[in-house]
């Protein structure tokens, strides 16, 4: 099983591993958490040999065989079954009726099968390469971010595949539920060490809680003794009837060592600001009807109000209309059909994924979040830089140089810098990680206007939605319910074919 013993690994001055060791067992199926940044990508570049550790020992069975998810897209069979069918082990390669369980699981269908992959979009090829990795059956799976290209019926596909998973799996996941539902086992990269225990992420980190909690109150009451024995050294040290204690406290004052102080670590923590506005509707969606091919109507005469303090869901499978729904209602498209009115005192926030590529790369964060709101003084704006996380000179960097996550946080601080009453959030979570998350989750849960979300994640989803907007069955359709609700009332079509 893998083996990581006394591992040290930097990028010039950031030290991402100081002595780091972890022991996997015969089928332990682990999930691997820490904040963005801390090492976990990396962990999975050192374990498959594509970057070197300073030093340290990475040691694995003999012909011991590491299936991981490829981002890389490299096609070389004229279709879709074909090429996953590249994945299937030594004696099984005409085994076909395997490969296309899991590609019916990820989201193809039928006809997809004979299609060449180049035709799909980049979220269903990196669907392929997953594919692939899963069939393959290998001794250790390493999964990053599984979740990210795969829609909410997948990601149900996915889980069940996982908890029938026999050999050893390490995954990284910002989505804890998810990854809880399929470990055994959690580590967490923390403090440049790794720290594993049997169950899930909220016991190891009320673990971490604990055992740092000990540490500091060890450290308080260590460093007052010392004290106390400084002060009795420094005054009784010219006395020579007090020469025997003086020597002793000395030696005592030699072997207490002292606890390092544990340095604070920087937290994602803040509120969306409220325009207050007199109105119970805050928008009414009356006939909409939209579609890019005559052939794929997304939302056909679709009817929807959002009301003041609402907290709508908007879910489906990929390519169903989602965004383009947040898209039509935020006016950015404009509808073949029908009208979307909203209150003349509304203020919309938008989080979108068209927006985050619509920052300007040359700007520095600082400027990015101070075009948001040309009321701001410089001040504030710095503030809100601190409160995404983008203190000091950090507040100066360019865009253009900034991770997934943390041009995610700067489209965040913009949407704080002007108050709103109603926030448009699709997939907000991407890139984020679950501390951050969860502080999303609370700003959501005490923001007194309206919030509609486009979320795969099933945690957000029973925590925060009252009600639903479906696309399944060939339209957009609005469920009044919440997640589980709909689980019991109707659930998801697919589901109910593959049951039958």
């Amino acid at each position: 099983m893998l083996s990581i013993q006394n591992l040290h690994k930097t990028y010039g001055a950031q030290v991402l591993f100081d002595g780091a060791s972890l022991q996997m067992t015969p089928g332990e199926r682990l999930g691997l958490v820490g904040r963005n940044g801390h090492g976990k990508s990396t962990l999975f570049r050192l374990v498959l040999g594509e970057e070197d550790a300073d030093s340290g020992i990475i040691s694995l069975p003999r012909n011991y065989r590491i299936g991981h998810l490829a981002q890389h897209l490299h096609f070389t069979q004229p279709t879709v079954l074909e090429e996953a069918c590249l994945g299937l082990p030594e004696g099984e390669e005409w085994d076909h009726y395997k490969a296309e369980r899991i590609l019916f699981g990820l989201g193809f269908v039928e006809e997809d099968m004979a299609k060449a992959p180049s035709t799909f979009s980049g979220g269903f090829q990196i669907r392929l390469n997953l594919a692939k990795v899963l069939v393959s059956n290998p001794n250790l799976l390493l999964l990053d971010e599984p979740t990210n290209y795969l829609d909410i019926l997948s990601i149900r596909w996915i889980t069940k595949f996982l908890r029938a998973w026999k050999n050893e799996l390490i995954i990284i996941s910002h989505d804890w539920e998810f990854m809880d539902s399929v470990t055994t086992h959690t580590a967490a990269i923390h403090r440049h060490k790794i720290i594993k225990l049997s169950g899930g992420t909220e016991k190891l980190y009320a673990q971490i809680a604990q055992d740092e909690e000990i540490h500091e109150k060890t450290r308080v009451n260590e460093e007052k003794k010392r004290k106390q024995v400084e002060v009795f050294i420094s005054r009784f040290r010219a006395k020579a009837s007090k020469a025997s204690s003086v020597q002793s406290r000395v030696k005592q004052l030699e072997k207490m060592g002292e606890k390092e102080k544990l340095s604070r670590i920087a937290n994602l923590d803040f509120a969306f600001h409220y325009a207050p506005i007199p109105a119970k509707r805050l928008m009414e969606v009356h006939n909409l009807s939209f579609h890019f091919d005559p052939h794929k109507p997304l939302i056909h005469n679709f009817n929807f109000t959002i009301h003041a303090g609402d907290r709508i869901a908007v879910i489906g499978k990929n390519g169903y209309g989602k965004s383009t729904l947040l898209n039509l209602m935020a006016g950015e498209l404009n509808p073949l059909h029908g009208t979307v009115r909203s209150h003349p005192d509304l203020e919309l926030g938008y989080f979108g994924q068209t927006n985050i590529d619509r920052l300007h790369k040359g700007q520095t964060v600082e400027q990015e979040i101070a075009s948001a709101n040309g009321a701001l003084n410089r001040t504030a704006v710095r503030t809100l830089c601190g409160i995404m996380m983008f203190s000091g000179d950090n507040a100066e960097k360019k865009v253009g140089v900034l991770s997934g996550g943390e041009r995610s946080r700067v489209l965040l601080g913009k949407i704080l810098a002007a108050p709103a009453n109603l926030l448009f959030l699709d997939e907000p979570t991407n890139h984020l990680d679950m501390q951050s998350i969860e502080s999303l989750v609370e700003a959501i849960e005490d923001f007194e206007g309206a919030v509609v979300i486009v979320t795969h994640s099933e945690m957000i989803l029973r925590a925060v939605a009252t009600r639903l907007v479906l696309f399944q069955h060939g339209n957009a359709e609005v469920f009044n319910g919440g997640y589980d609700y709909f689980l019991e009332k109707v659930g998801w079509e697919e589901e109910g074919k593959q049951h039958r």
